[in-house]
């Protein structure tokens, strides 16, 4: 089945990396839109490049620069965060890659989810956000979910044909990042720049801390709870520095099926836009005889607060995990301008859950004022360690 795709988040590293699959496979994709929120340049050289229908810049103030640069060309232009939402909705689409980062992607994949379309979900905050509002919704509309994140990816692959009361634990794969064996005291002097240099894997800023911090483990543990229907309780962490296997699925006759695969978000991205088919590709294959021992550990949760404070707001429910996302997005941004040290990413964590009014509702107003207070709540936490 060919499918018309809307990219939102088309300049990032998700959104690139689609598109170089789209461009690969003609027979199977055509790009209908691209979206951006304020890299306008890379947007207009994307939309030369690939000739979409529309384009939209989600700062309203950059709507003439994308104006002007596809000028005489055949492809619609239109700025601000309803457009985008309006063309997720669009009835000329069959998949939204919902690869646009943080909190700024949720009413846009709300938007897609709303109007029964197949999402492929590389914006892992949606879930950790609004799990319980997106996943209803789907229900009730058709939506497929199909995940992009290599773990998540991997789990769908263990459990596809698979009885779902067959399901003993998920066991969630982290490669430990950049500081696996940095001491404690020692991460509060890591660098910025150290911080970036993920061992494995080629990402966005904003990942790569969350990966070195092992929060990124924390938001895929809730986004599997709701992708897959799995109590917290049965989703296992393990540290697996090789990052040949992205994730297991042990079963109650005490078999465990893996996944692996080179460390490359290609692979990932491919199975979510042809699922449940599967295509031939000129990608890396894993060699397991040049890759060698295969190993795992605990995570060190001492060293690694953000993983259990992730765990404990999705145990508390309700509002708490937006709490958890807003304030990590806030510090993550203050810890990638030098503001603050890399511990404090999990002090603000603590700091923002701990004043936070616990709330059950499962709306876009709950969601969206407990994102504002939370923000807000980081800002002054921060503000305080940089006048001490």
């Amino acid at each position: 089945m060919h499918k018309r795709l809307a990219i939102l988040g088309s300049t990032g590293s998700i959104g690139t990396q689609t598109l170089a699959v789209a461009s690969h496979y003609p027979d199977l994709f055509s790009v209908i839109a691209l979206t951006a929120g304020s890299n306008a340049g890379l947007l207009i050289e994307q939309a030369r490049m690939y000739r979409p229908e529309k384009v939209v810049i989600g700062n309203k103030d950059l709507f003439g620069m994308v104006r002007e640069g596809l000028s005489g060309m055949d492809i619609e232009v239109l700025a601000g965060e309803d457009a985008i939402e309006a063309l997720a909705a669009s009835e000329n689409i069959d998949t939204v890659v919902a690869a646009m980062v943080g909190f700024a992607g949720l009413r846009s994949t709300a938007a897609a989810v709303a109007s029964g379309k197949e999402v492929a979900l590389a914006n892992k905050e949606t879930l950790v956000v609004a799990g319980e509002m997106i996943t209803r919704t789907s229900v009730t509309t058709g939506s497929r979910l199909l995940p992009v994140d290599s773990e998540h990816s991997a789990i769908m692959q263990c459990i596809n044909g698979e009885p779902q009361n067959a399901i003993e634990k998920i066991i969630l794969t982290a490669s430990g990042g950049p500081f696996r064996n940095v001491t404690l005291k020692d991460l509060a002097e890591v660098t910025t720049e150290e911080a970036l240099r993920h061992p494995n894997w080629n990402m966005g800023s904003k990942i790569t801390i969350d990966s070195a911090t092992l929060m990124n483990k924390g938001l895929e543990v809730i986004e599997a709870h709701w992708l897959f229907g799995i109590t917290e309780e049965k989703i296992e962490v393990l540290i697996h520095p090789q990052s040949i296997i992205h994730s297991m699925v042990q079963f109650t006759d005490g078999s465990v099926k893996a996944q692996l695969g080179v460390p490359d978000m290609r692979i990932p991205i491919i199975y979510a836009l042809t699922y449940p088919d599967r295509v031939v590709t000129d990608l890396p294959r894993p060699s397991l005889a040049e890759t060698g021992a295969l190993t795992f550990e605990e995570p060190d949760t001492g060293r690694f607060r953000c993983l259990p404070l992730a765990r404990a707001a999705l145990r508390a429910g309700g509002n708490m995990p937006c709490a958890l996302n807003a304030a990590n997005e806030v510090a993550v941004a203050a810890f990638l301008r030098e503001e603050i040290g890399f511990n404090d990413i999990a002090g603000t964590v603590e700091h923002v859950l701990g004043k936070t009014d616990h709330n059950t509702g499962a709306s876009m107003d709950v969601y969206e004022e407990t994102d504002r207070r939370s923000r807000s709540l980081a800002g002054e936490y921060i503000n305080k360690l940089n006048s001490k």
